[in-house]
């Protein structure tokens, strides 16, 4: 395993961060706590949930898992909250203090090492969430804050206020990134620089260095090689392969696709692992958020953080050029 420094944090991150959308909902108890011991075995230091992940059994469960293991000093915790709700936006130091202390408790924890906002609304200052996040972090329910889903010119703007005030700023984003091209939210609200029209935004993070927390990075398992140009229709209603087909299943993508499984094939790697390997690449300071459901899976995604990929072969990936 690879490791990584955010900003206010003591502990190294590791650059493969362990999410759990699906803990308390796919895996049970049980399986879950063998996959997060099995986990932390390997070295993953860092797991990634949220306030409204399986309606708060994502955190209730790692909570469990740190408290039986006696593991909360080694295990780095990010967790999001102030996500929108079915009725309202929801980004108000009152939201954000009322997640924050659900997600404590939850968590069996005096404090978050990484607070992340898990979604953004523009049309609120930021100079009322820069203070309550600050608050908090001074009461030690946080040791370091960030966005996620937010762009660029709203961490910059918020980052102003905060340097201009004496007070701690984001040090941490969280955007959806990989090597396939979202082709719109796969949930309200999301935010991706993937792709050519965020190449702005990928720019601002390779000269600031904001660590990059990136989601989504295997585009919710499109690089698995279950979906297929000719087979789409015949995936229904679960949720995740839902967004896939309509985030990720484009022509310029699957053509990605090919390109990594051929690559993966020469090098004795999966296509998951060369697509890993493309977004883990990239100059900016990048970690990857995956949600792996079993050992392999996690094991094989450690690997293709140790991959080093040429240039010429991350724009023959990236269709910016027909040769490598």
């Amino acid at each position: 395993m690879q490791y990584g420094k955010i900003p206010g944090l003591n502990k190294p991150i590791a650059r493969v961060v362990q999410g759990s959308t699906m803990i308390g909902s796919d895996l049970d108890e049980t399986k879950s706590f063998a996959l997060l011991d099995k986990v932390y075995a390997l070295g993953g230091n860092t797991i990634d949930t949220a306030h409204v992940y399986s309606g708060g059994n994502s955190e209730r469960i790692i909570g469990r898992w740190l408290q039986a293991r006696g593991l909360r000093d080694k295990i780095v915790i990010i967790t999001k909250g102030a996500a929108p709700s079915a009725d309202r936006q929801r980004i108000t130091p009152f939201d954000i203090t009322a997640d924050l202390h659900d997600s404590l408790v939850r968590l069996k924890t005096d404090h978050v090492d990484l607070y992340l906002l898990h979604r953004d609304d523009p049309s609120q200052p930021v100079e009322p969430i820069i203070d309550i996040l600050n608050e908090h972090r001074r009461a030690g329910k946080i040791l370091a804050f960030g966005g996620s889903n937010w762009s660029h010119q709203r961490i910059e703007a918020a980052n102003a206020y905060a340097l201009a005030n004496g007070l701690e700023p984001f040090v941490a984003s969280s955007p959806q990134y990989g090597l396939a091209e979202a082709l719109g939210e796969p949930w309200p609200l999301c935010l991706s620089i993937s792709g050519s029209t965020a190449s702005k935004a990928r720019e601002w993070y390779v000269e600031n260095q904001l660590p990059v927390l990136a989601w989504s990075p295997l585009a919710s398992g499109f690089f698995s090689g279950r979906f297929t140009r000719d087979n789409l229709h015949t995936f229904g209603d679960r949720e995740w392969d839902r967004v896939c087909v309509s985030t990720y299943a484009s022509e310029p993508n699957f053509q990605r696709l090919d390109r990594a499984t051929a690559l993966g094939s020469e090098k004795g790697l999966t296509a998951a692992q060369i697509a890993l390997a493309f977004a883990l690449n990239q100059p900016m300071n990048i970690f990857a958020v995956v949600g792996s459901t079993n050992i392999d899976t996690f094991n094989a995604n450690v690997l293709a953080s140790e991959v080093q990929l040429t240039p010429q072969e991350m724009d023959w990936l990236d269709l910016k050029s027909d040769s490598r």
